[in-house]
């Protein structure tokens, strides 16, 4: 099963850009494809997350897992990103322990979203 880590391209992360300048969405996008996608894990540009109150975001995504969006990430936050999404890959149902997720990950969490199928017990 493949993992997609989703970059948001468009996030200007609060700043003005000149013309023809890159947003920093795309630094970060750059950054993370320098870093190289771990086994299992697929980058994909998206053109938005609606994070945008949040900085520069990314999601993690597979069939039947849960998915999270990170916000607030630059383009130094490359290599703990790209070793998240290996935890989350290796994950069997995307729910990687929180000690062992990566500072920013445990920190910077926008949203974790139930896989499609979820149904969850009656609460009492």
């Amino acid at each position: 099963m493949t993992v997609t880590l989703h970059v948001c391209i468009t996030c200007r992360a609060g700043q003005a850009l000149g013309e023809g300048e890159t947003t920093p969405g795309a630094r970060l996008h750059a950054a993370i494809l320098d870093t190289g996608a771990p086994d299992g894990v697929t980058i994909v540009p998206v053109e938005c997350l609606s994070a945008c109150n949040q900085g520069c975001s990314v999601a993690l995504s597979a069939p039947g897992r849960w998915s999270y969006v990170y916000g607030r990430m630059s383009e130094t936050n490359a290599p703990d990103i790209v070793a998240g999404a290996a935890a989350y890959a290796a994950a069997p149902d995307g729910i990687v322990p929180w000690r062992t997720r990566p500072e920013i990950f445990r920190k910077q969490s926008l949203a974790r979203v139930p896989p499609i199928n979820f149904m969850p017990e009656a609460a009492e």
